[in-house]
Formats: structure tokens, sequence, C-alpha cells
């Protein structure tokens, strides 16, 4: 057990302090502060000492020096048990401080408001992350409270043990102020490191805070949680049961899909992470059947994700199957309404997500693999037509469209399209040849062509034969689109030439392993 005798307290976010100073006040605790702190808790009529007036130093450089002194350090820092601490101490007559009660500039909200380098730069705290580290090494003889939400751990700590904190609560304290120091730490270097742009530099520092504790991860007897790399989501649950690993996982498939169709416009229907039916109609509850009708079977248990509004006819529709989760980008009340009739469908609002992450990461034996994310944008100038017969502007839309689902899907990846629709998907598959043939079949089971259709085929990496593309032709498709670079790309092109099919070459590959 250790005494608290003198507290020093500097904190930005001035929430509860009042409640605070009253137990402080309450326990005998004397207290020193600075700056708007200091003026706060004059302000609530409570007695403090200022640090300029404790080290006989004012405040110097506009602020940015008032708590790095030796008497503030050494009262934080000085062992207990060591003699020799205590004879410092003495000799130059400083003081021991028993608890530290700082939080910092908040360094991440600043970025989020400002974009005046100095501005941000004046705003890295300096003597806060000094104080709380002193502290938490010191934990031994040391209280470090670093948020607001400790407060009430700390007063009752102080009410069961007559003004003293236990070793075990001042450990914890100190873990917390380690990670709370590390993350701060984090997010300066992260925008120091974003400024100069440098993708990879030799040391990667991720910041991230705990959003949730999941119920498990990919299967029961795996734990698992989700963090995020900023202050908080920008997706927010508004119905349905409890998030899961699995439901996150699929939920951010359908997002990078959603997020590449054009503004308020497309729907995505996911199944472990793959895409079985997408469209991008623009009549949103036609967008929605024709997404369905690409695999009604696998969407069964899916998650739909409607890059627009939902109102109450789409509602009613979604209403009809089983779903795990409705991702929408805001909904009409009236159709909110109508989807929690069904207590357990989760319903996400995406509308605040504006940013995609730009970095993928994947951890596996105790190392981190890490890319930029697939978010290339697609223009004419990245497609090359090959065969004799050139498509129309609608065709070849239609194949763009067919290409970029394509990236979204694991690869071997075979997409088949009919206006601005998913038709078939094969996914997932060690064999091109095999993505083909998932791909037809579906699409032979589920969609009733008319006469006059035109379907179209997109692959994520080039055919390094021609059975795959001849295959796709047999099946109906009079146009496809694939990235160029196998040897084999003139027996590719004579074969589309031959057979009247239009062939376009994307000057990009694909792959989603």
């Amino acid at each position: 057990m250790k005494k608290i005798k003198t507290a020093l307290i500097s904190v930005h976010n001035k929430k509860n302090l009042k409640l605070l100073l009253k137990n402080l006040s309450k326990h005998k605790i004397k207290i020193i502060s600075s700056g708007g702190t200091f003026k706060e808790i004059k302000k609530m009529g409570y007695k403090c000492i200022e640090v300029s007036k404790y080290t006989g130093s004012k405040e110097i450089l506009d602020g940015r020096v008032k708590t790095l002194h030796p008497k503030i350090h050494a009262g934080i820092l000085s062992v207990r048990k060591k003699k020799s601490h205590t004879r410092d101490l003495k000799k130059n007559n400083f003081q021991e401080i028993d608890l530290v009660i700082v939080n910092f500039y908040p360094f991440e909200k600043i970025l989020e408001n400002k974009n005046n380098h100095k501005n941000i730069i004046e705003n890295i705290d300096i003597g806060g992350p000094t104080m709380v580290r002193a502290a938490a090494k010191n934990f031994n003889d040391v209280t470090v409270i670093t948020s607001p939400e400790q407060y009430a751990n700390l007063i009752e700590e102080l009410n069961s043990n007559k003004s003293r904190t236990t070793l075990e609560f001042r450990q914890q304290m100190s873990e917390i102020a380690f990670t709370e120091t590390a993350y701060y730490d984090g997010v300066i270097s992260n925008y120091f490191i974003t400024k100069s742009k440098k993708l990879f530099p030799k040391k990667k520092i991720f910041s991230s805070n705990l959003v949730e504790n999941l119920r498990y991860g990919e299967n029961p007897h795996q734990e698992a949680a989700i963090y995020s790399l900023g202050n908080k989501l920008n997706i927010k649950q508004i119905n349905g049961k409890k998030l899961s690993y699995n439901n996150y996982n699929d939920i951010f498939s359908a997002l990078l899909i959603s997020k590449s169709f054009p503004k308020n416009i497309g729907t995505a229907i996911i199944k472990h992470a793959n895409p079985c039916g997408i469209s991008i109609n623009k009549n949103k509850l036609q967008s929605y059947k024709q997404a369905l009708a690409c695999d009604p079977i696998s969407a069964f248990g899916g998650i739909v994700a409607c890059n627009f509004k939902i109102k109450n006819n789409l509602a009613l529709e979604l209403k009809k199957i089983y779903l795990e989760v409705v991702i929408c980008n805001g909904i009409e009340n009236s159709a909110l309404n109508i989807l929690k009739k069904k207590k357990n469908l989760r319903i996400v609002d995406s509308s605040k997500l504006k940013d995609i992450n730009l970095i993928n990461i994947s951890s596996k034996f105790s190392s981190l693999l890490i890319q930029t994310a697939d978010t290339f944008s697609f223009s004419k100038s990245n497609f090359k037509i090959v065969s004799k017969i050139k498509p129309s502007f609608k065709t070849l839309k239609n194949l763009i469209f067919a290409f970029n689902v394509c990236r979204f899907v694991k690869s071997n990846a075979i997409v088949i399209a009919n206006k601005d629709s998913t038709i078939g998907i094969g996914s997932g598959q060690p064999s091109r040849l095999d993505s083909c043939e998932i791909a037809i079949n579906k699409m032979n089971k589920f969609f009733k062509e008319k006469k006059g259709d035109e379907i179209i085929a997109a692959s994520d990496a080039f055919f390094p034969f021609v059975d795959g593309i001849e295959k796709l032709v047999q099946s109906g498709v009079s146009a496809i689109i694939q990235p160029s670079g196998s040897i084999r790309d003139k027996e590719i092109i004579k074969f589309a030439n031959k057979t009247n099919t239009v062939l376009v070459f994307s000057k990009t590959r694909h792959f989603k392993h």
C-alpha cells in the first residue's frame, strides 16, 4: 500500500474533474497543477499550488516548458526505499509526488480539424507524456491516471484503503499509461510518415483502439476482437444481434465493393467474403433484384450492401429472405421499422464512411504482410481493344463493370455479366478453367436469357490457354476482358477473331488471394 499525500494534475479533458477534486480533498491530498487546469481547479474553489510557484520557475517558451523541471520529475521518479534518492530529495528541498493525473493534448482530433502543419506541431504534448512515463516507470511508489474514465476506480481505491493504493492497482494503471503514451506517439509518427509519403518506413507503428471484444473468431474455439485504426469505426450498427468476426469480415468485403460503384448506385450481395451477386442498375429496387437473381441460393444467410439510402419498397423485398446483415448508405425511418421486425437482422449504416483504408494487412507467424489496397481507378486508357470486332460503348462499359467486380472475387475469378449486373461468378479455384465452369453453371441455372441479350465475361488474370476462353464462348459469351501478359496472348486473340468475339486486354492484373 502507498499513501497518497501529493497529486499533480494536468488535464486537457476536464470531464469529471469536480468529482475527482471533491474526493482528493476528502483524503486531504495536496494538489499541484499548471495552466488551464490550475485555473479550473481554483474556479471550482479547491486549494491548489501552481507548478511555477511550486518549482520556483516561471513557464517559458509560450508554455512549452512548465512541468519539465527536476523538482517535478525527481518527486515522481524517486524510489522511496532507496536512501540515496531520499538524500537527494532532502538536499534539493524536493518533495515526493505520489499521484500523477494527466491526459494529453488531443493530437488525433487536431488532425481531423486542422491542416496547418505549424498548428499541428504545437499540439504535440511533451510535458504530459513525459510525466506519465515517469510515473508509470515508478509504479512501485506512484499512481498514474490517464483518463477521466479511471477516476471512479481511483476513488474506490482511496476510499477502500484509507487514502492508499495497492501495488496491483498501480501496476494496472502503469500498463494502461504506457499503452497510452505509445498510442499517442504512434499517431504522431504516422502523421509524419503520411506527410512524407513513405509507404513502408523502416519501423511501422499501428495505433488502434479496441472497438469491442467479439464472442469468438471464425470458429467458437478462437478468440477475437475488433480494433479501429483511429478514434472509431465510421460504420454504425443500428439494429440486430451483436456483429461477429465473420460478419465484420463480410461487411468489409461488401463495403470495398460497394464503395467502388458510382455514387449512390449499386447493390452487392456477399457470402463468405465473396460476391455472389452484383448490380449497378440505376433503379435501386431493380439493382437489388438483379443482384439477388445472380445466385439466390448462395445469397441465403448472406450480406446485402446497398450503396444508397434504403426506402420502403426495398425494405419489403429485403424482409422476404433470411439475411445476416444489411448495409445501407442511410435508411428511411419507415424502412428501418419494416426491417426491425426481423429482430436479429443486423443493420449497418455506412453513410459516414468516407475513406477506404489504403493498406491491407495480413498477420501470420509473428510477421506482418502489408500492401496498398487495390483501389485502382479504371479509365478507358487502362484497356486495349485487341480483337477485330470492336465493342460498342455499352459493351465496353459492361466489360469494365465485370472487370471491376472481378478484383473483389477470390482468385481464380471469372465474372459473367449482362446489362450492368452479374449473372454468373466463379471464385476461389486453383484452376481458371474450373472457375469458368462454376460461373457458367451458375448462369445456366439462374439466368433467364432473353433474345438479343449480350453476355460478357471478365477474368482477373490472363488465360494461360485457349481452353478457358473457348468454354466461355461456347456458353454464349460474346465479349471478354482480361489482363494481357501470357506467352499465348496471340493464340487467345486469334481464337477471339476466329469466333467473332470481342476481346479487350487490361494493362493491370487484379488477383485477390
